[in-house]
């Protein structure tokens, strides 16, 4: 089994490691491509090679030398960072589905309510949202924590693991934390549902098919994109909720940061032209 299971996450981490920077060599590489859309999904394919980085080698590495403990200074670090890129992740689906919102139902004035400056303020935003909610969950970790020198039976680290360690009673710490994430999760799936109410809505007031099929086509790829990341993260949660048990809940995390990151350079080089016209000219030189 274990043989499988190393072959499995390091294809999937090969795939992802090798195949997100395909699209930003694309991006850097052509000026057409110098727009805000675009800028953004570079960013989201970065996020994505941090956020597998920050589970995927210590797994295979667990699979290799057939360990299964990680220390608390390296559970801390695993799960601060993978709390960072994970929460970056989400900002950035946000933020493209607002930037194509203010595409298709703003084109006029686009070029002004996406100026660089406010590409790069919302770049920042999204690196403070996620910063707050990893030091959030450090902070808590660190101040209830008692048993700081021991080794923990797991290979993927989040704050309910580290929680256990301490000698007080950490129910309305977790449930604040819950409630803390779910308002978070909240308020981003609330953008991302408006702005595509506002282009589905403008869409079905176009009268020929051919010019809905032309206009849908410009944000298939990052629809694509939100339907596989949180389906991908609610199918596998509900799943181990229904029948939870601590091993099927690091696999759900684990498949979590991996599945969407993989499937990421797929989606935007079929269904994106021009990031795939992109990619042909980069290998037509090559060869």
């Amino acid at each position: 089994m274990q043989p499988i299971l190393f072959g499995l996450f390091l294809s999937m981490y090969l795939v992802t490691v090798l195949g997100n920077p395909l699209i930003i060599l694309a991006v850097i590489s052509d000026s057409h491509l110098h727009r805000p859309m675009y800028f953004f999904l570079s960013n989201l394919s970065f996020v994505d090679i941090c956020l597998t980085s920050s589970t995927v080698p210590k797994l295979i590495v667990d699979i290799l030398t057939h360990g299964r403990v990680i220390s608390y200074v390296g559970c801390l670090t695993q799960m601060s960072f993978f709390i960072l890129f994970a929460s970056m992740d989400n900002m950035f689906l946000t933020v493209m589905a607002y930037d194509q919102f203010a595409a298709i139902c703003h084109p006029l004035h686009y070029a002004t309510i996406m100026n660089p400056h406010i590409c790069v303020l919302l770049l920042l935003l999204s690196v403070f949202f996620g910063l707050l909610n990893s030091q959030l969950h450090n902070l808590i970790a660190l101040q209830l924590t008692c048993f700081k020198e021991v080794k923990i039976a797991s290979f993927f680290c989040d704050a309910s693991q580290l929680l256990n360690l301490s000698c007080y009673d950490t129910l309305i710490i977790t449930i604040v934390l819950y409630i803390f994430g779910t308002i978070f999760a909240f308020i981003l799936m609330s953008g991302i549902v408006f702005s595509y109410y506002k282009i589905i809505s403008l869409f079905l007031k176009i009268s020929s098919p051919g010019g809905r099929y032309k206009a849908f086509s410009t944000c298939g790829s990052h629809l694509s994109v939100v339907c596989l990341f949180y389906g991908t993260g609610f199918g596998i949660y509900l799943g181990s909720a229904l029948s939870y048990s601590p091993s099927k809940g690091e696999v759900a995390s684990l498949m979590y940061s991996v599945v969407t990151p993989m499937l990421n350079p797929f989606i935007y080089s079929l269904r994106n032209r021009d990031i795939l016209s992109t990619l042909k000219r980069l290998h037509s030189c090559r060869v």
